[in-house]
């Protein structure tokens, strides 16, 4: 059995601890500017493949298999610590990408899906066969 330490991704529990979207934004445009940036479905597909389906996966000292690799470069997060002291109300769109983490955070819990009318009315008393 291993345990993996991934790097920061938007889950129900990342976006409800203070001060966590406000790195997680400044870690995304980092890492996209580097294009070292990975979402959950790339992430576990890394994990996969280059750890868990190999003859022997790369474990730090103390026996984890550790896909936080890419966020924890020294040059990554050199910059999201010089970028964390600058950023304002008015330079949070220029120096972060909280764009990509709301569209992480709405993707998380359905909203903003392509083709779906969310200003139509709906009848939310449906009746599921299945369960009565």
């Amino acid at each position: 059995m291993y345990v993996s330490v991934n790097k920061a991704l938007v889950t129900q529990v990342s976006s409800a601890i203070p001060v966590i979207p406000l790195y997680m934004s400044i870690l995304f445009k980092v890492m996209k500017n580097k294009k070292i940036h990975e979402g959950c479905i790339e992430q576990i597909q890394r994990l996969f493949k280059n750890h868990l389906y190999v003859e022997a996966p790369k474990l730090d000292v103390k026996g984890r298999i550790r896909i936080d690799d890419l966020e924890m470069r020294d040059n990554v997060q050199k910059e999201v610590y010089e970028l964390w002291d600058k950023v304002t109300d008015e330079n949070l769109h220029e120096l972060t990408d909280i764009d990509g983490y709301r569209e992480d955070f709405y993707k998380l819990f359905g909203f903003k899906v392509v083709g779906v009318d969310y200003q139509e009315d709906v009848n939310e008393m449906v009746a599921i066969p299945s369960i009565f």
